[in-house]
């Protein structure tokens, strides 16, 4: 096995500039004073330019292919459970097509900052090093004894107790040695970046543990949703039951959470665990009736600041927070300390990534059929949900308030609702908002240093803006 190395100063290219300043973030013009853009973003206006243009940059997927084959491969692997039942559950929507963005979104975020941060030489000395903590094979070891954390499985009767029997007291283990970690580097080192340096094992971690905490809610949501299809096939909790699926979304997110107190850093489990705290959060934003209530003058002719407000606020907590804190994990698990812009940078980019995505989401939702969203075309207005395309309708359409106060519940709400819907810009001008949060995001990337990994998230930010799927 192999020892720790002698530690030793990592040879690094040094970028010769100062570090800008952290911007604070602030909701685009167009998204507080909802207007029709007269012109295309830059997002959008890249999928108009040369195809010759193409090929001088990288496809994120075809880029980072191998790690997140890899990535799948290993997360099959921490699903298990001794009832069967339970693995099939945790396992099923990781059987079907995904996008994956999410966990590229961290490998990517990982390669173009690793070296920035002044604690990289102690991250990659961590990830080389027997007894540090950081390396793959330590990030699967229990912190506690096997038997401790598992109940009972005859395939591991050394490993687990049988419940025949009353419970011996089990004699401590010995402390275990840890390595000495090298001395940290002065703060001043800084605004450094590796040559192609690859996601360090804590980082891929992190990633698997994201798309776990992802599909967990996906469970949840299935359930509340009363949903019939996900990714092209039945919903677990078609295939499974409500009972099923809400356990086995409970159950994801307890393995997720085993994995993340592993990775050794307290700011990543507070950022993760806070993520949890906002899927919740935003189901309940969504589920009450806050927004519908703002619609009460339902004779307006406009969208009151508070119903944007919440549409947003939803539209981070359920989705932009995932990604936000998990670029900004990511860039922790890499070695950048407070005070270092990397953090920022991932966290700004992440949030405006997410509301754009979420936003095309909206639009799909009345663009796209079954076939090409993997789930049924025009759910949000059967759920009673008024989402950026119906409120840009109600400003055109007053009618629009109506429908919206009462969740479109009474029959032909949803029809006429879609009908408004087609008769506005909505649609249009919705994309148009979420190209402003992908410029946004855009902005931000230009704070990090040229590399494959930036242009990368440079193409995915575009695509996000103009995918059909």
């Amino acid at each position: 096995m192999r020892r720790c190395p002698a530690f030793h100063s990592i040879r690094i290219f040094r970028i010769h500039r100062s570090s800008p300043q952290p911007r604070p973030y602030s909701t685009p013009s167009l998204a507080q004073n909802p207007t029709h853009a007269t012109r295309p973003s830059p997002a959008e206006a890249f999928f108009h330019e040369e195809a010759a243009v193409l090929p001088s940059r990288p496809d994120p997927y075809v880029l980072l292919k191998p790690q997140l084959d890899h990535l799948r491969e290993r997360l099959l692997n921490l699903l298990g459970s001794a009832h069967p039942t339970l693995t099939d559950i945790a396992k099923y929507y990781f059987l079907h097509p995904s996008k994956q963005l999410r966990p590229l979104l961290i490998l990517l975020f990982s390669r173009a900052t690793n070296g920035l941060g002044s604690d990289w030489d102690l991250k990659k000395w961590a990830a080389e090093c027997e007894g540090a903590g950081g390396r793959a094979e330590e990030l699967d070891r229990p912190l506690s004894r096997p038997d401790v954390l598992n109940d009972w499985n005859p395939n591991m009767p050394d490993h687990t107790a049988s419940f025949t029997s009353v419970f011996s007291l089990v004699p401590p283990r010995p402390p275990k040695h840890h390595p000495s970690p090298p001395p940290r580097q002065p703060a001043l080192e800084r605004s450094t970046l590796a040559h192609d340096a690859a996601p360090l094992p804590t980082q891929t971690r992190l990633a698997q543990i994201v798309e776990m905490i992802h599909v967990a809610s996906l469970l949840h949501d299935d359930v509340i949703d009363r949903a019939d299809l996900r990714r092209g096939a039945a919903s677990a909790p078609a295939a499974f039951g409500n009972k099923y699926a809400i356990l086995g979304g409970d159950f994801l997110l307890g393995r997720a959470s085993a994995a993340l107190s592993r990775l050794g850093e307290g700011e990543v489990v507070e950022l993760i665990a806070s993520v949890i705290n906002n899927l919740v959060e935003g189901e309940i934003l969504q589920m009450n009736k806050v927004a519908q209530q703002s619609a009460a003058l339902v004779g307006a002719s406009y969208v009151g600041s508070d119903s944007w407000n919440i549409y947003l606020k939803k539209t981070y907590l359920k989705t932009a927070s995932l990604m936000a804190k998990g670029a900004r994990a990511a860039v922790v698990l890499g070695g950048a300390r407070e005070g270092e812009i990397w953090k920022e940078v991932a966290y700004a980019y992440g949030r405006n990534l997410g509301i754009a995505f979420q936003l095309v989401d909206d639009v799909l939702d009345y663009e796209s059929g079954e076939t090409a969203l993997g789930k049924p075309g025009g759910a949000d207005l059967q759920l009673g949900l008024a989402t950026g395309p119906a409120l840009y309708a109600w400003e055109e359409h007053a009618e629009m308030g109506a429908l919206i106060a009462r969740k479109f519940e009474k029959e032909g709400d949803v029809e006429l609702a879609r009908d408004l819907v087609r008769r506005s810009s909505g649609v249009e001008r919705t994309r148009e908002l979420a190209g402003a949060y992908a410029d946004k995001a855009l902005e931000i990337l230009h704070h990090l240093p040229e590399s494959e990994a930036r242009s990368a998230l440079e193409v995915l930010t575009e695509r996000v803006v103009k995918r059909t799927w």
